[in-house]
């Protein structure tokens, strides 16, 4: 059987919510800049 979530379930706190957001953010961010330096190169 599937249960359905309870609805006065704790929010999720707010510093794990930033610490998934940054683990996911920061390296396709770095991704993005990595791709953006090398297609400036085919530019010049």
């Amino acid at each position: 059987m599937m249960q359905t979530p309870n609805a006065t379930s704790a929010p999720t706190p707010t510093i794990k919510l930033a610490l998934a957001w940054s683990f996911v953010g920061i390296p396709l961010l770095a991704g993005v800049a990595q791709t953006l330096i090398n297609a400036m190169k085919l530019f010049q």
